[in-house]
């Protein structure tokens, strides 16, 4: 299959795509994936379609007809050649999405690249008219570009679709690039936007971390790779993995180098590329080959990414590139998205996997299920230390992923759910089933295992009281929205529920003050007091009285501590653990 594209013009977001398919057969189906791996919820890109239609060889209109909403079959019996055209609507700017604009053309080509099934195996060629002056980041193989009249001509080639979906690209005039080599990696690091990088810092952080993942995977899956960052001037945090590439969306991008943003950068960029072994080498039985069509459903998300969580910042404490500090404020942070969270009552973190084609990505019907994200590197870190304890730190969570990657998916071999906790048990020399049973695949509060776990390595959780009232005593959150607070979430049997508040709900006056940016000043004023509150949901307006329940307090804050009489095995195991001394 050959894929030509081209635009004009830009302001309509909208990209010009022919296929260009050899056929032999009396009909020919054309396919466009349904989702996008590293989402795994339905995208629907078939949506973004306009003005379909396919042509012979001459240019003579074909017949076709839509099977499903993203099937097409075209009578191709007296052709040689399929001619498939449609323009693709691209208004989405994210890190898995597809955008056009006077600045820069993105694609991510599993939206807008449609194929033909029978063909995916086949190889791949692209060719883009770009206007003088644009390069392309990409993880394609790329030849010289050719002069066309006052545009350019560049050609991609794929070994096959899987290749070709599999590999975003960003062309643009603006781009800036780097290059730093990583033992026998190549690694080309790209933003695109409006960014100053501090090039000296970001290549040695990234020189560290990357080493760090090749020496402890032994050996990495490609040869070359691109981190490509689409720097955005407002607040965003986004990443999508790819084989050989990654693009994370990021911002806002004027803030990008300061102490936090530039920590949360460095965690998003170590965890998107361990996804290079960790879902994209490394691939459950049930997505092993992608099926685009519909859901690959599987009850693993707590590997594919929760492992890959717990890596992202685990990674950079023991590799030197996260102070102790810096990573015990991204562990806390997981610990109070744990907490805070009362769906790990309600739904398992393996049923969560499976449901994030449900409603993975948002937020959904109060607490009803959980993170695969968060608890599932909370899992990873008890897994770890349960390894660790039961081989006096000669074995750990490490050995069990270099396990994978060299006797699974270097082997063609995708591996199934018992086979991660097969190889976990071999490598502990322990039976770890009652993990499996009472926090795997049951719904359940992690505070036993977790505190165990920090216990070995010397640490323990510490609570305080949260500094807002209604989170304190009313239990109840909120975030301020155009000088209205909305109710986030409330916990079961607060205050705040007893009163009637549901999340959504939004607070305009308490006892008959108007809300100006003072609600919580307003809250803490009136301390232990009944107050009355107007709230407005649906457009309709009720109110309610909301009064503390004496001796009881929620939403507290998590901190992670060293224990001050550390014993010698702990400090050990710590030492071990994270590379430093305790």
């Amino acid at each position: 299959m050959k894929y030509i594209v081209s635009y004009s013009p830009h302001h309509q977001h909208f990209i010009d795509i022919e296929i260009v398919i050899k056929v032999n057969a009396v009909k020919t189906q054309v396919q466009c994936p349904a989702w996008r791996p590293g989402r795994y919820e339905m995208g629907n890109f078939a949506g973004n379609v306009r003005g379909w239609k396919a042509l012979n060889e001459k240019g003579e209109a074909l017949t076709f007809k839509k099977l499903t909403k993203d099937l097409w079959e075209v009578e191709t019996a007296n052709c040689n050649e399929l001619h498939v055209f449609y323009k693709y609507y691209a208004s989405d700017l994210n890190a898995g999405s597809t955008y056009l604009d006077d600045r820069q053309l993105y694609m991510n080509p599993v939206n807008c690249c449609m194929y033909v099934p029978e063909y995916r195996n086949e190889p791949i060629v692209m060719e883009m008219l770009l206007p003088e002056g644009y390069r392309i980041a990409c993880s394609m193989k790329m030849g010289t570009p050719i002069k066309v009249e006052t545009h350019y001509l560049h050609t991609l080639t794929a070994a096959n679709y899987d290749e070709l979906a599999d590999s975003p690209l960003i062309a643009s005039p603006a781009l800036q690039l780097e290059t730093i080599q990583v033992d026998k990696l190549k690694v080309n690091i790209w933003f695109q936007g409006e960014v100053k990088p501090e090039w000296i810092k970001l290549k040695k952080d990234f020189q560290t971390f990357i080493g760090e993942q090749i020496q402890m995977m032994d050996g990495c899956p490609v040869d070359e790779y691109h981190f490509i960052f689409q720097a955005l001037p407002y607040k965003f945090h986004h990443g999508v993995e790819h084989l050989g590439s990654t693009v994370i969306a990021i911002g806002p991008s004027y803030n990008l180098m300061k102490y936090d943003p530039f920590n949360s950068f460095l965690g998003v960029s170590c965890h998107e590329f361990f996804h290079c072994w960790n879902i994209k080498t490394i691939r459950p039985v049930e997505m092993f080959p992608y099926d685009y069509t519909k859901e690959n459903y599987s009850r693993l998300g707590y590997v594919y990414e929760g492992v890959t969580d717990y890596y992202g910042d685990y990674l950079l404490l023991r590799s030197g590139v996260f102070s102790e500090f810096d990573y015990l404020k991204a562990v806390q942070q997981q610990i109070q998205k744990h907490f805070d969270n009362y769906g790990r009552f309600n739904l398992s973190v393996a049923d969560s996997s499976f449901d994030t084609w449900l409603d993975g990505y948002i937020q959904g019907a109060p607490y009803r299920k959980v993170s695969i994200y968060t608890e599932g590197a909370l899992l990873a870190f008890i897994v770890d230390t349960f390894i660790r304890s039961h081989t006096n730190n000669t074995k750990s969570l490490d050995d069990v992923m270099r396990n994978l990657y060299h006797d699974f998916a270097k082997q063609g071999k995708p591996y199934s759910e018992s086979d991660y906790w097969n190889i976990i048990e071999k490598t502990a020399g322990q039976s770890c089933k009652y993990i499996f049973d009472n926090y795997v695949n049951k719904a359940a509060d992690l505070d036993v295992p977790l505190v165990e776990a920090l216990k070995y390595i010397g640490l323990m959780m510490q609570t305080a009281p949260s500094k807002k009232h209604c989170e304190r005593f009313w239990g109840m959150k909120v975030v301020e929205d155009d000088g209205k607070y909305k109710v986030t979430a409330v916990v079961p049997s607060s205050p705040a529920e007893q009163a009637g508040i549901s999340v959504n709900d939004e607070i305009d006056l308490i006892n008959g003050h108007s809300l100006k940016g003072n609600f919580h000043d307003w809250c803490s004023y009136y301390g232990q007091e009944q107050v009355r509150l107007s709230l407005v949901s649906q457009s309709f307006r009720r109110y309610t009285n909301v009064k503390p329940i004496a001796g009881k307090e929620f939403f507290p804050s998590f901190f992670v501590v060293k224990i001050k009489d550390a014993t010698p095995v702990q400090k050990a195991a710590y030492k071990a653990w994270s590379r430093q001394e305790f």
